[in-house]
């Protein structure tokens, strides 16, 4: 498996094969850091001779599991005009000891989920165990004047607090999302370290609808220990 050096972290890329979510086909050389430092992620289109093209995507996640504090993504590309197929995901997944999918999860997706005029935004928290219940997510419309965004949760033990704010920075100025979910039952609060993930990659394993390929960076990615903040 290909491994790189981003944020300080060393991350897994997903291997060249076919699997979920999508059912996608994934390509480890669809994501790059370049000489600044910022990783690059595509989804690019491979066209054979027959005229038939296959999608690939692209996924990767740390080797370290990381628990409880604030996780941060500074992102640049037009997450709101995304094509309908497009999913950009920034999340916490459980590795096979700590949960099935389906849980353990915290998810901050841009997507709009096949769907040419909805929502194109959302967050989701996941149980430590058993099923999901109703408002464990909610969904927002993103509309920027820029490329530039951060987006972020503060987990804890009883609560996760989303955010996503306009330009890169670490204070709480122009916000333009908050959602804080607090359920007040400790099994719907993920509980245990996991690795952080991000992938880009199409609803349903269907071609963009407008046929072009996409590429976004994550300049940055920070972690910081619920008992190293301020």
């Amino acid at each position: 498996m290909r491994t790189i050096s981003f944020s300080g972290y060393e991350w897994d890329v997903r291997a060249k094969g076919t699997g979920g979510p999508g059912p996608n086909t994934w390509d480890d050389a669809n994501a790059q850091v370049d000489d600044t430092g910022w990783l690059h992620l595509k989804i690019t289109g491979n066209t054979d001779p027959e005229g038939s093209t296959e999608w690939r995507c692209v996924e990767l996640s740390t080797q370290q599991r990381l628990g409880f504090g604030r996780y941060q993504f500074q992102v640049i590309g037009r997450i709101d005009r995304f094509d309908r197929n497009v999913v950009l995901g920034l999340f916490k997944y459980p590795t096979p000891d700590v949960g099935p999918d389906g849980t353990n999860e915290i998810d901050i997706e841009f997507a709009r989920w096949g769907r040419a005029t909805a929502n194109n935004a959302d967050y989701v928290v996941y149980p430590a165990s058993g099923p999901r219940v109703p408002g464990d997510n909610v969904e927002f419309r993103v509309a920027l004047n820029g490329g530039y965004t951060t987006h972020r949760f503060l987990w804890q033990s009883d609560q996760v607090t989303f955010q996503s704010l306009h330009g890169h920075r670490d204070d709480d100025a122009d916000e333009f999302e908050r959602w804080q979910y607090a359920p007040g039952d400790g099994r719907l609060i993920p509980q245990q370290p996991t690795p952080v993930r991000i992938n880009l990659w199409l609803f349903r394993g269907m071609a963009p609808s407008d046929g072009a390929e996409v590429e976004m960076i994550i300049s940055q990615f920070t972690f910081t220990p619920l008992d190293q903040l301020p």
